[in-house]
């Protein structure tokens, strides 16, 4: 427990109340996973250059000066301009991450070790400290100093293969799984440190490669090509064992989705449907025989959905206890009773008046009030409080850095221009 670190949030709960974590990122995958130790109560500085991090003034949503991006994966923090070209900028990184229990970083490989802030120094005057890499490719390997975003790794690990319909191009993921992933797979590797460090006393390196996430990921797609030497394709509308784990289109153009996995899930979709002569059909008696006629499987079930309207197909099938649902635009799903029951769309209230709803935070505490969240930080806002408090430094020293330019914020050129396309 870092003897310095203090609750974070209005309420000041939440299980990681007591840890400190350095944020030394930008983009998404980083970000993404402070948030997620920030929603978990961990107090969060956020550092970033003069200009701020790059995608507060990504189009085309703001609000307040800052973009629904930034946004989306800031909350719970607070923010620090210091600038890292200098020494000076870089003795104050150095103590801040003295005064954290974990730093964590998604710079290219190498660059933290030019700013002389590499792990291996830090933990020779801290052993307790805990770090976290996220990167493209790792630490190491062939590709290490490869730059790489979503969509690169998405491409390059074959999970976007696998996506699209079956005769039409690979298509990427909606959902940024490559930032995503690798944002939670960094924040699964803090927690293992944090609860060895518990037993040892001593932190750890942990090393997180975007590539290798999705790698991971493939699952049971991997292991079909490993174990049989075929590369599966695009999986369209369905699933590669199971033919009634698919969509279908229904009489007012909407789909539907159906995972009729079991064969009591089979029996009950062949009375929703008015045909339980299927259940009897040597074609289809069992998964593996309706695997082997999925073609015309599919051909008969798409012609009895096409009847009717989703939303009647939905209800009988729910009723019948087969998993389905309607394929949601996110106007619907963000508007679901389920969804605003569970508290996933925050509204959070910024300092002049703003008002930002986001996604929330799946993590749910059995008998526990949820955290109230903090609004994303504006640049620089917490400097003041953050040097006097963790730093000790002076109101002097404070005024000195910022007149200086080493710390503070300043108004970069796609900032300005920013202003002026919203006016």
């Amino acid at each position: 427990m870092n003897a310095h670190a203090s609750p974070q949030g209005p309420t000041g709960e939440g299980p990681l109340r007591h840890l400190r974590v350095l944020d030394l990122t930008q983009f998404l995958s980083g970000p993404y996973a402070t948030q997620i130790l920030g929603d978990l109560g961990a107090d969060i500085i956020k550092v970033e250059t003069p200009d701020g991090d790059m995608t507060r003034v990504l189009p085309p949503h703001f609000v307040g000066p800052d973009s629904a991006y930034y946004l989306s994966v800031n909350r719970n923090k607070r923010s620090l301009a210091v600038d890292m070209k200098t020494q000076e900028g870089r003795d104050l990184v150095r103590d801040l991450a003295l005064a954290s229990d974990v730093v964590i970083e998604n710079f290219r490989p190498g660059v933290i070790e030019r700013l002389g802030l590499s792990f291996a120094d830090l933990s020779a005057s801290k052993p307790e400290l805990i770090w976290c890499s996220i990167s493209g490719f790792g630490q190491d390997g062939p590709y290490r100093d490869r730059p790489a975003y979503d969509m690169i790794v998405q491409a390059m690990s074959g999970g976007m293969s696998l996506t699209g319909e079956t005769d039409g191009h690979a298509v990427r993921s909606g959902i940024p799984l490559g930032d995503l992933a690798a944002g939670m797979y960094g924040v699964i590797g803090i927690l293992a440190a944090l609860s060895d460090r518990d037993r040892t006393g001593k932190g750890r390196c942990v090393d997180i490669a975007m590539l290798d996430c999705q790698i991971s990921m493939l699952s049971y797609q991997a292991a079909y090509y490993l174990a049989s030497g075929h590369a599966p394709g695009r999986q369209g509308r369905g699933h590669d064992s199971i033919p009634t784990y698919r969509s279908f289109t229904c009489g007012d153009g909407a789909d539907v989705v159906i995972t009729a996995n079991t064969e009591r899930m089979w029996k009950a979709l062949c009375e929703v449907l008015g045909r339980p002569d299927l259940a009897e059909d040597e074609r289809f008696r069992v998964n593996q025989l309706r695997y082997r006629n999925r073609q015309a499987l599919w051909e008969i079930i798409e012609a009895i959905f096409a009847t009717r309207p989703a939303a009647v197909w939905v209800e009988a099938l729910v009723a019948a206890e087969i998993p389905a649902a309607a394929v949601n635009t996110l106007d619907r799903s963000l508007n679901d009773q389920q969804v605003l029951y569970r508290n996933m769309v925050l509204q959070l209230a910024g300092r002049d008046g703003e008002v930002l709803r986001v996604a929330g935070n799946p993590v749910k505490f059995v008998g526990e009030p949820e955290i109230e969240h903090r609004f994303p930080p504006r640049l620089g806002d917490d400097e003041d409080l953050v040097f006097s408090e963790l730093l000790k430094l002076s109101p002097e020293r404070i005024g000195a850095l910022r007149e200086s330019g080493v710390i503070g914020r300043r108004v970069t050129a796609a900032q300005q221009g920013q202003k002026e396309v919203r006016a």
